[in-house]
């Protein structure tokens, strides 16, 4: 098993473990349904990694994790979730490396694809909110200087604050764009997913 499968690995279990929290969040400004469709879509991939031939080629597992979420997951995160990781296959190598730049690269094609698939940007109270803030991390000027696990730091820290960010702006997308005002004061649970799903790679790169 390779680095990035175990690394999918420990962020599939910690949206298991958070379903709970994340459909709670989504219950105040939405369906109430986020944790559950992510673990669903979570749980099935983890199965289909445990049944990968090539776990070593990171441009496969990546893609095949998208195809996944986009057949399990429900609501707008699975389009979205999906389409970040088969832009990110798309962006990757069969033999890349963890560095800073294979990281900004594959999350600015992710991010694009995000921005494209939900017609979203930043500001607008989503996953974009918190996932931006990361990948600007990685990017020059901020990582120059720095090591792949000072980014990966700073990158968790932005991460909470993007989540923090959420709170206090109104949503313009999805059904919590229905509230308008009403939906300042409550994160939003695209946002805490992406935070919850880079700290559990973080955690565990870390180790």
């Amino acid at each position: 098993m390779s680095k990035l499968t175990e690394t999918i690995e420990a962020v599939a279990q910690m949206i298991l473990h958070e379903k709970d929290y994340l459909s709670d969040l989504d219950a105040k400004i939405g369906d109430g349904d986020h944790g559950i469709n992510m673990a669903r879509g979570f749980g099935a991939v983890l199965d289909v990694l445990d049944e990968l031939d090539h776990p070593e080629n990171p441009k496969l597992v990546l893609h095949t994790v998208g195809e996944t979420i986009l057949e399990n997951v429900g609501g707008a995160a699975g389009p979205l979730y999906g389409t970040a990781f088969l832009r990110a296959s798309d962006a990757c190598s069969e033999d890349e490396k963890l560095t800073i730049a294979s990281v900004d690269r594959l999350l600015s094609a992710a991010i694009a694809g995000i921005k494209k698939r939900g017609h979203a940007e930043r500001g607008d109270k989503t996953m974009l909110d918190v996932l931006i803030p990361i990948h600007e991390c990685f990017t020059a000027p901020y990582a120059e200087g720095s090591t792949l696990y000072e980014c990966l730091a700073d990158a968790n820290q932005a991460a909470n604050e993007g989540v923090e960010y959420t709170k206090t702006i109104a949503a313009r997308k999805g059904r919590a764009s229905y509230l308008g005002e009403r939906s300042i004061g409550c994160e939003d649970p695209g946002a805490v997913s992406s935070m919850l799903m880079f700290r559990a790679a973080y955690q565990f790169l870390n180790r």
